[in-house]
């Protein structure tokens, strides 16, 4: 990946490269400028260079839970600690992993990654697997991605993907005003607001499911719980998305058989959003100050971060 990657200012003048391309990358260089400037991301060589892996997404993540708990499978790794994936280039591989785990009892969820961080160990590239995203959803990868440099826990996959979609979420609101382009921001919003509900439909039934987990009885009357919890899933999306008209995005999504492992993941990315945006608007929005109380949070203990950030609040859309 790094062997293909070339600067992006050597290719907005290339007239070998399509225009839109170009177009495009002239907007990542924006983009990543406002994420150093206005944002007080790391200025650093990351994101400054484009590779194209000739393939869909840069890696493939393997999700596992048991079949009746919420609780992710840890993998332990040097530099990054104890994660609740295991990603793999290869997707062959990945499903293999699955396979293997299932065979085990587990329940699975391989779900391609666009975007990786190396926290900061090397210049992440720009990759084809995300260049083509709209111009909102471009900036809020770019933004998430780079928050990982900010601030990393070892053993925390939670701690560190909410506070980097906390991040993105306010880097890229940011962005938006500063275009100030409506046809951009218009198609973003919209974006947001089904994402927003989307993601609590899932939170909404993650908790559903801890609640027939936890709630005793025997292992036949849990998985029938589980069933029914999974059935009104797919119900309450049918009814969300003739609300939108009849977009279909989430389709895909819907299409797989579900399971523990597929709701767990998405948890994993938003569980501390509410909490984290209560401490940065608790630091009148400035980021740097926001990014000083998130490090000194992250020094204290795993227990106390999550009774900080896991607080229920009135605020939060997706219960």
């Amino acid at each position: 990946m790094m062997q293909r990657a070339r600067p992006i200012d050597e290719l907005v003048d290339d007239p070998s490269i399509e225009p839109a391309l170009r177009a495009r990358l002239r907007r990542v260089l924006e983009i990543r400028a406002f994420a150093s400037s206005d944002l007080g991301l790391p200025s650093n060589g990351s994101y400054r260079r484009y590779a194209d892996l000739d393939r869909p997404f840069v890696v493939w993540n393997v999700f596992a839970t048991p079949e009746l708990s919420m609780q992710l499978r840890q993998w332990c790794f040097p530099v990054a600690g104890c994660v609740s994936y295991r990603g793999y280039f290869d997707r062959a591989q990945a499903e293999d992993v699955a396979r293997s785990l299932r065979a085990e009892g587990f329940e699975t969820y391989v779900a391609g990654i666009p975007a990786y961080s190396t926290l900061g160990w090397f210049d992440d590239p720009v990759l084809n697997t995300f260049i083509r995203y709209p111009e909102g959803e471009l900036a809020r990868l770019i933004f998430h991605e780079l928050a990982h440099q900010v601030l990393y826990v070892k053993g925390d996959t939670t701690f560190n993907e909410s506070f980097a979609t906390a991040v993105e979420e306010v880097g890229v609101e940011r962005w938006l005003a500063a275009r100030g382009d409506p046809d951009v921001v218009n198609a973003y919003r919209a974006y947001a607001a089904r994402r927003a509900q989307f993601v609590g439909l899932l939170r909404r039934a993650k908790g559903a499911l801890e609640q027939v987990y936890a709630g005793g009885g025997d292992t036949e009357a849990r998985r029938a719980g589980k069933q029914a919890v999974f059935r009104a899933l797919r119900e309450d999306y049918a009814a969300l998305k003739a609300s939108w008209g009849g977009y279909a995005g989430y389709d895909r999504w819907f299409a797989q058989e579900l399971t523990n492992a597929h709701l767990a993941s998405v948890a994993t990315y938003h569980a501390m959003v509410p909490g984290f945006r209560r401490m940065l608007a608790a630091e009148g929005g400035d980021l740097p100050r926001f990014f000083d109380a998130a490090r000194a949070l992250s020094k204290r203990d795993k227990a106390t971060r999550d009774r900080l950030l896991l607080a229920p609040s009135p605020d939060d859309p997706s219960g």
